[in-house]
Parts: C-alpha cells; structure tokens; sequence
C-alpha cells in the first residue's frame, strides 16, 4: 500500500522542521458551495417568476458581488475573532503559570495521566513539560482548551471566500452572460456540473468515495435552487 510520504529519518525531520501546514479548504468550499447556490438561487427565482434575461443576469451579477464580499469580509472577522480568543486564552494561561504554577502543573499531570502515564514516567513528562514555559502554555492550549496551534490568517481565509464565490457562483450566469438559447437548462446543467465537482474534490480530503461526496453536495444545491424556483412560480402568481 503507497503512503502518503516517506518515513526515513531524513524525511520526517525536514518534515517536522518546516511545521504543519494551514489549511484553507474549509473556506474555499464554503465558498464555492454558498456561491453556487446563491446565484443559481436568484436564476432559478427570476426564472421561476418569468423575468427576462437581463433581468436575471443583472440580478444575478449584484448579488454574486455583494454576497461576495459580505461573505468575505465576514469570514476575515470570523477568523480574526478566532485569533483574538487564542490570544486571550493564551495571556490568562500565562498569568495561570506565573501565578499558581504548581495547580497548572496539577492540570498538567492529571491530563498525562489520564493518557495513561503512571509513576516515574509520568513524574517524568511533567517535568519536561513544565521546565520551558513556551511549551507549557502550548501543552495546556491544545490539551486543556482544545485549541490548535496553528491559525489560519484572516486575510487569506477571506481571500479564499472570496475567490471561490466568485469563481463558483459565475457559472450559473454565463449562459445568460454569452446569450446562449435555452439559458435556463445551460445553467442547470452547468450549475449541477460544479456542485459535482465541488463535493468530487472535496473527498481528497475525506475517507468517503469521490461520488457520495458529489452527489450528497448536488443534492443540497438542487433543494435550494428547486426551493427558489418554486418561490419564483408562487408569486409569479400573487403579485
């Protein structure tokens, strides 16, 4: 069975040296997928209510920009928020150790403890832990709150909504913005396309099949945009 990457010694300490990696995937997919089925819901919607198609593609294009943006701006200060509470959690386990070392090297020992350290060893761990504060307050943030010790920068997390709802949520408009007949069906195909490769791609980093991932994310889309149509249609008939 091939690995991921090499286990030699060589290799496991270059690895290490150059630290783990960020991971922006969550927000290019929260992107994508909101992109998708926002301007596809708004195409859906016109068509639905028997809108023209400049109407749809002028539609179609604000949303797509405003959208955009409020999603990324919002997930810049979603991230930042994130980086504020580590940092506040991380001054009070500072203040904690300077404080009251000897109950934070309780919490030290209880939490090795529970991993399964006894006796020597663990008296052992506990001292190499708490001999250097910086890896003290890094043991105590990941062990005791949980909280990872590598954060994804605000600016490139936003980046990544951005771009990704753009580039997604288009796809559904370029059949109107090229003035291709039967727009509508381009769009439901196009849009059904992506929300396949969206959920396909997503499974590089998941432990399901390609094709669950694909349909389980086309099926979401596909209620919401079926959601908005049936919207559109209902009034359409009421105003």
């Amino acid at each position: 069975m091939r690995l991921e990457h090499s286990h030699s010694p060589q290799a496991i300490a270059d690895r290490l040296s150059a630290g783990p990696s960020v991971s922006y995937l969550r927000d290019w997919i929260y992107g994508g997928i909101d992109g998708l089925v926002t301007t596809f819901a708004i195409v859906a919607g016109a068509v639905g209510a028997d809108m023209s198609s400049r109407v749809v593609l002028i539609l179609g294009l604000a949303k797509l920009i405003a959208d955009a943006l409020s999603m990324a701006a919002a997930n810049y200060t979603g991230t930042k928020a994130e980086h504020e509470e580590y940092q506040k959690i991380r001054e009070m386990e500072e203040r904690h150790v300077a404080l009251h070392p000897e109950g934070e090297r309780e919490e030290v020992r209880q939490i090795f403890e529970a991993k399964g350290f006894k006796g020597q060893d663990l008296d052992r761990v506990v001292d190499i832990i708490t001999e250097e504060q910086h890896r003290w307050i890094d043991t105590m943030m990941a062990e005791e709150h949980g909280m990872p010790l590598v954060n994804r920068l605000p600016s490139k997390a936003a980046l990544a909504v951005f771009a990704a709802f753009v580039l997604c949520g288009s796809v559904p408009l370029l059949p109107y913005l090229f003035g291709l007949a039967n727009a509508p069906i381009y769009a439901l195909v196009m849009t059904a396309v992506t929300f396949f490769a969206i959920g396909s791609i997503r499974s590089f980093w998941s432990p399901r099949p390609w094709w669950v991932a694909g349909l389980e994310t086309l099926s979401i889309g596909l209620l919401a945009a079926g959601a908005a149509y049936a919207i559109g249609d209902l009034l359409k008939t009421i105003v």
